[in-house]
Order: C-alpha cells, then structure tokens, then sequence
C-alpha cells in the first residue's frame, strides 16, 4: 500500500513551505514516502535520475566519484535535505544521477518522479527556473574551468620540480660522460707508450698492481683542506719536476685528490725506465681520474633513480588507491618535489617519530594534502624561514603537523580559510582550491581533522588521521 504525505506534512519541510494548498495537493497526489534500511543505496551514480528525494527521516550519505574512486561531500540528519533529479527542470534529455545516495541508518524519503518536480518549476516559478538554469550551466562550467586549473597548476608545480630537480644530475652525466672518454683516450696512449718500450712484463704487473692499490685506497681517504691540497700539490710537482716528468701541473691535482703522494711515486719510479716515467705516472693520474669520474657517473645515477622513485611513490603509479603506508614515505617524496621551491633561504627540519604505525589510506590523496600545506607555508615565508614537518601520535589518531615562520594568518582570514574560492593570494597566484580540497580529503575522505593554530612566527597546520579501521571513501 502506497504511503502518502499530507499537505500539512509537507508544509513543514523547507522546500514547501511557501506553496498554496493547490500546488500542495498536486504534490500529494503524486509523491509518495518510501523507506530504506541502513546500509542500502538509495540510488547509484549513473542510473537514470527518475526521482526527487526528500529526507524525513534518518541519516544519509551522498558520494561522488573522483579519480576512480568514491569522495563523501555530505552526511547528514537533517529533515528536509533533497537529492536526486534535482536538475529535472532544465529543458535537455534527461540526466542520470551524478553521485550515489546511501542510508546510513534507516530511512524514510518522500519520492516525488522526475518529470513532476521538473514541470512544477518551470510552471510555478519561470524567474527561479532560468536563473537556476543560468546557474546550473554557467557555475557549473566555471566550477570545472577553476578545478581544472589548479589540478594543472598542481601538475605543474610538481612537474617543474622534478625537472628541476633532474636537471642537474642529467647534465652531470652528461658533462662527466664525455670527461671519461677524453680520460680512456689518453690511457690508452699512455698505454700504448709503456708496451712499446723497454718495459717488462714483470715490471708492467707491479705498476698495474700500485695504480690498483691507488685506486683501491681512495675510498679509505680523509677529506683534504684547501690549504693541505695545495701544499702536496706543491710537493708532488717538485718531484715530477726533479725527475723529469713534463706537465706535472696537470697531474699534481689528480694524484693528490686520488691520495698519491711523493711515497707512492717513489714505488712508481722504481719498477719502470726512467725515460717511461713519465708514461707510467700517466697512466697512474688518468686511472685515478677515470674512477673518479666513474663514481661522480653513479652519484648521478642513483639521484635520478631516487628522484624517479620519489616521483613514482608521489603520484602512486602503479599502486592502489587505497593501501597501507608509512605517511613518512609521503612527506619525503612530496619533499622531493617540492625542493625547487625551498631554495637556499628555507631551512627543512624534521622531526619525525618512526615508530607510528602504518595507516590505511588513499596515498596518492595524501600527498596532495602534503604538497598544499608546504607549497602554502613556502609562500607564506617569502623564501627564508623554517619549515618544520612533524609527525606525532596522538591517543588513536596520526598527526602531521607542517609548521612555518612566516608572518602568521590574520583572524578575519582564518575564520574563511577552509572555504572553497577564499584566497588572499594574487590573481594568478591561487583559486582557493587548495586548502578546500585538503579539507575534504582528510576529514570527508578519511574521517580526520584539518586544524590550523597561528601565531606571527609560527603557523602549524595539523591534519589528524585515524590509525584504526580502512576509511570508507
């Protein structure tokens, strides 16, 4: 049997309650009330938008799609919320419902169809029905053409940063490529020198036996001054030059940085011919220089494959949306990327209590959250200050606090900081997404807290996750 609400029922719901009694009757006649157990979906983004729904009683949930995944906007008690076919009124094919309703609880709805509610607003209220139809069209667009900027920007930032950040060890080993093959050109020719003369195959051994121990012992090296290089360059190009070894200048660099000194030469000197001297100390010098170049090859490689991994472990590539992480994995890669922007005025401290334990949470979404907190606090210290990411426990929830030493956030925009569009930021600067977003991830996405406390040299934003049962997206 068909439920049906009274016109003095209705009237005590917001969205009625300026109708006359006729337009109240026609509603009765076609509405009716329907209720749902907890837990069930009310309906499913992508169905055909066939109804209105109007909350009598109860709690529901109302979740839209993003990035493959599902965000909570809203959840709510209060009678009289609406959802479903609310767009029924414009004058296009009909719409299929964007999000997916569910009852949290058990719940009872008044259900008015589609087209009903779409010919009573266009009847009854023509004014409100193009201004809402201007609304629906054109602030929906705007809303996108915003979003899709600062989803871009983001991109951007972080794209410029690894840039950045590649650049140099791109072109170390590019620079250093070419240095190793200038430096295998002259071992060769000095090579070649010392087999075509009056040297020995016993004699060849032990000088390939000193330059492997050279070589082998530059890892054991204490750091030099500069005033204690200069000086055994000093020492070493008097012996070269007593023993008739042309061009010391050029060697005395390279065999003070490998560790040579004039002990090791003597030990040179005397397994070779005088006249091969020169060749022998060459191949010393250039051996030396090649391993050192071949370690300055993997010191870049392995900062472009860490860079590579920070990036991969930032964006989440190839990993689930939803998993178990370390948040220090976060704020390390997010650090990583953001490191164009720290320059040499931002000091980075850490303070960070590894012994949290790992949280289920949709990491990629996260490291969003890190990237708008510290891209803020960067900005908010105009390129010299202390940024401080701390991380901390606190009763069952994990706390990450970005703090910095910028001027501090006004009260009157503190009050609006969290609300979508509010940016004190110049044109060009910022949309007011950032923050929002931020918000909406760590409290509707993963049932935490984003706090803010500010103080002029010392603002700490905080979000406070929950370390117990998967958030429910």
């Amino acid at each position: 049997m068909t439920e049906r609400l009274g016109a003095d029922a209705l009237r005590e719901l917001f969205l009625f309650e300026k109708l006359s009694d006729e337009q109240l009757a026609w509603l009765v006649e076609r509405g009716e009330v329907r209720s749902y157990p907890a837990g069930t979906a009310v309906y499913t983004a992508g169905e055909p938008a066939a109804l209105l729904f109007v909350l009598l009683d109860g709690t529901l949930s109302l979740s839209l799609r993003a990035g493959g995944t599902e965000i909570e906007v809203n959840r709510t008690d209060y009678r009289g919320t609406y959802a479903g076919a609310f767009f029924a009124f414009l004058d296009e094919p009909p719409r299929s419902y964007d999000g997916t309703l569910r009852a949290v609880t058990g719940c009872r709805f008044w259900e008015l169809p589609a087209a009903d509610f779409g010919w009573a607003l266009r009847e009854w209220f023509p004014m409100a029905r193009h201004m809402l139809q201007g609304f629906a069209v054109q602030g929906g667009a705007a809303q996108q053409a915003v979003s899709t900027r600062e989803r871009l920007v983001a991109l951007g930032m972080v794209t410029a940063g690894l840039t950045h950040e590649l650049n140099n060890p791109a072109t170390a080993t590019v620079r250093t490529t070419a240095a190793l093959r200038e430096r295998l050109a002259d071992l060769w020719k000095e090579l070649a020198a010392l087999t075509h003369g009056e040297l020995e195959a016993g004699q060849l051994a032990t000088l390939l036996d000193l330059v492997r121990q050279a070589v082998d012992g530059r890892a054991e090296l204490a750091p030099l001054t500069p005033l204690q290089a200069s000086d055994r360059e000093d020492e070493l190009g008097s012996w070269l030059e007593e023993h008739g070894v042309a061009g010391g200048w050029e060697l005395t660099p390279l065999l003070v940085a490998a560790g040579v000194d004039a002990g090791r030469l003597e030990q040179v000197a005397a397994g070779v011919p005088a006249k091969l001297l020169p060749h022998a100390v060459g191949v010393l010098a250039v051996t030396c220089e090649a391993e050192s170049l071949l370690d300055e090859l993997g010191e870049a490689a392995r900062r472009i494959s860490t860079l590579i991994g920070a990036a991969k472990q930032y964006t989440q590539m190839d990993r689930s949306p939803l998993q178990y992480l370390d948040v220090h994995d976060g704020l390390e890669s997010t650090l990583t990327m953001l490191n164009h922007k720290l320059g040499t005025g931002i000091e980075v401290v850490r303070d960070y209590d590894r012994s949290l334990p790992e949280i289920c949470a949709y990491a990629g979404e996260l490291n969003q959250v890190w990237t708008n907190l510290i891209d803020n606090a960067v900005d908010a210290m105009d390129g010299r200050g202390i940024l401080t990411v701390r991380t901390r426990l606190d009763g069952d929830r994990l706390v990450v606090e970005i703090g910095d030493t910028g001027p501090g956030i006004p009260d009157p925009v503190r009050a609006h900081i969290f609300e979508p569009f509010y940016t004190t930021k110049p044109v060009g600067k910022g949309t007011g997404l950032g923050l929002d977003i931020s918000w909406r991830i760590v409290v509707q996405r993963h049932g935490g807290d984003l706090r803010v406390t500010t103080t002029p040299g010392d603002t700490r934003f905080q979000a406070l996750l929950p370390t117990g049962a998967p958030p429910k997206g």
